[in-house]
């Protein structure tokens, strides 16, 4: 071999060492030699889908100001705050990355939500999905999550159906329909006992047709039958209808007693307008949350929301026996104008155990997040909601929630049941419409 010619079989032996030494081939590092540390992020990115427009718009209102303030909590703006987050000052378990939250608007269109949940995560980058309320447009989310497995936490969104479609990565904090109407029975039961009302009360049923309020009509019904109450009248109708006197005429020729009720804010308020306007006069009218609770609705009816009953599931006249409550609905109101309630105080909740469940998974690997939200065990001294706590079951539903009722006194939501934690009783029956002064 000439000079020349064994020149090029050295180089081409040198480049091609090279090569395979650059791809791995080379010498492995020792056994104990630790990996280089990933550099901590310098904010990690949540998902947040709620109705910033459209007929729920008031809502969605409510629910960014909720994540909005959690968000300051955990990024050490609020340090005053009598929370183990406001601590914090962003993720401890990242080197304090900051939380960023990124809003997206699904106007009550499942189909939107779908989208925007694929762009939050496939655009945005989100390590993990918040959010939904309207049922339906969650029901749409969660399979949009479980195909990209990240987390979808869910703290607003009440059908009982949404926990039992086999989804690995949703997880819901707020207790369910199948609870809270649960819960309407057992006030009912416990006024029998008062010897408040007879027990013999024929009840209408008046339910938006979507998911939630199908499934609240469900429940409500298999209840009613389980428990002895006579259901005279079910209505479904549509939530974005313009006019409900038909609906509130049916239910005025039946003459019941108790009307239940699962409506968002416009058709709530419709509602009690057409109850008013043809002097349709239950002795109790009960609302299942959201569009009963919002904050357009006593603002919009003034008093004629009064004596108006309510499942919920906050209430701030409950400081007295948990002071977070006091704390931050002051600061709620001096930020948003406006007092917290079951969206936001919700939202905010929310917010903070999925910030919770990074901080333990000390990464923002979905998987890991995932799984540090299935190992959540939180008590009632760790939360700001009046639950027993957060934990999770094998379906991802929160098993120590549980609701309350609450009636509209003077303008404000004041909680008459359970009755060991009452804040004022209970006024029944409502007074007819001709009476209120």
């Amino acid at each position: 071999m000439n000079q020349k010619r064994l020149a090029k079989f050295v180089a081409l032996f040198l480049s091609v060492g090279l090569l395979v030494t650059a791809c791995g081939g080379g010498a492995k590092p020792a056994e104990n030699t630790p990996a280089p540390a990933a550099a901590a992020p310098k904010e990690v990115a949540i998902g947040a889908i709620y109705p910033l427009s459209g007929p729920s718009a008031v809502a969605g209102k409510d629910l960014t100001n909720g994540v909005t303030l959690a968000m300051e909590i955990i990024n050490g703006q609020h340090p005053e705050l009598d929370l183990p987050q406001a601590k914090w000052k962003g993720i401890p378990n990242l080197g304090n990355a900051q939380l960023k939250v990124v809003f997206a608007d699904h106007q009550a269109d499942p189909n939107k939500g779908k989208s925007e949940a694929e762009r939050l995560i496939t655009q945005e980058k989100v390590v993990a999905l918040q959010g939904g309320y309207n049922s339906a447009v969650t029901a749409a989310i969660a399979p949009v999550a479980e195909r990209y497995e990240v987390p979808h936490l869910n703290a607003d969104s009440t059908s009982p159906s949404l926990t039992e479609q086999g989804f690995k990565y949703f997880f819901r904090t707020t207790p369910h329909d199948g609870s809270f109407v649960e819960n309407a029975y057992q006030f009912f039961d416990d006024l029998k006992k008062a010897g408040t009302i007879k027990g013999t009360e024929k009840i209408a049923m008046a339910m938006e047709d979507g998911l939630w309020g199908q499934d609240t009509a469900k429940s409500a019904k298999a209840l009613a039958g389980k428990n002895g109450w006579n259901i005279v009248e079910e209505i479904a109708y549509s939530s974005k209808a313009a006019n409900v006197d038909a609906e509130v005429q049916r239910i005025k020729a039946k003459n019941p007693e108790f009307v239940m009720m699962a409506s968002y804010g416009p058709d709530a308020i419709l509602f009690l307008k057409a109850f008013k306007g043809m002097d349709v006069n239950p002795k109790l009218i009960w609302g299942n949350d959201s569009g009963f609770v919002d904050t357009q609705f006593i603002k919009t009816l003034g008093k004629d929301a009064e004596y108006l009953v309510s499942r919920e599931v906050w209430a701030n006249d409950l400081a007295a026996k948990k002071p977070i409550i006091g704390q931050l609905n002051t600061l709620f109101k001096s930020k948003f104008g406006a007092e917290l309630n079951g969206s936001s105080a919700r939202a905010l909740q929310g917010t903070l155990v999925l910030a919770d469940a990074i901080n333990r998974a000390k990464s923002t690997d979905p998987k890991a997040i995932q799984a540090a939200l299935k190992a959540t065990n939180l008590g009632a001294g760790d939360i700001v909601m009046p639950w027993k706590g957060i934990k999770f079951d094998e379906k991802g539903q929160n098993t120590l929630g549980a609701g309350i009722i609450v009636q509209v006194q003077n303008g404000a939501y004041t909680t008459v049941w359970p009755f060991d934690v009452a804040a004022g009783k209970l006024v029944y029956p409502i007074p007819a419409w001709k009476d209120r002064k």
